[in-house]
């Protein structure tokens, strides 16, 4: 029998990301997602909903984050879920789920830099070139020449 753990999200950043240091000196870096769904209901409106998610990116990719994610930014996010718990200072036991990066990609530009955003960048064509012939060392024999017993190497 399989089973399968995957997140895929894409969306904006809600803060900053945190960046610490654990005693063992391994990064870990958190940060939260938000992704928008919208729909048409049964009497014709349109309708939307935002859910929120919690990120947690470890090692050198929570270096990364935090040194080029920053809030509204927007970001692919694959990882796996994970919930953790903990009990809390009120003594009530309780639980985060979290999707554990394995890969971020940045889909935009930071803020107050040059040039289009990806989305509205479009690239100009490149002059056509015909190619160029092949040339190879050992050109096969063209099939309407004679072919003279002299010639065979054997």
């Amino acid at each position: 029998m399989y089973s399968l753990n995957r997140a895929t999200i894409l969306g904006n950043l809600t803060r900053d990301p945190e960046l610490k240091q654990l005693a063992t000196g391994q990064s870990v870096c958190t940060f939260s997602i938000a992704t928008n769904r919208t729909w048409t209901g049964s009497d014709g409106t349109k309708q939307e909903s935002t859910e929120f998610h919690n990120i947690v990116a470890w090692r050198k990719l929570a270096d990364i984050c935090a040194q080029y994610l920053k809030k509204g930014r927007k970001v692919y996010v694959e990882g796996y879920l994970q919930t953790r718990d903990w009990q809390g200072q009120d003594g009530v036991k309780r639980y985060r789920t979290e999707i554990v990066a394995d890969n971020v990609i940045l889909l935009d530009r930071p803020t107050g830099s040059t040039g289009a955003s990806p989305s509205a960048f479009t690239p100009s064509p490149a002059p056509f070139t015909p190619p160029k012939p092949i040339v190879k060392d050992d050109p096969a024999p063209n099939p309407d020449d004679e072919i003279r017993l002299e010639e065979i190497p054997f």
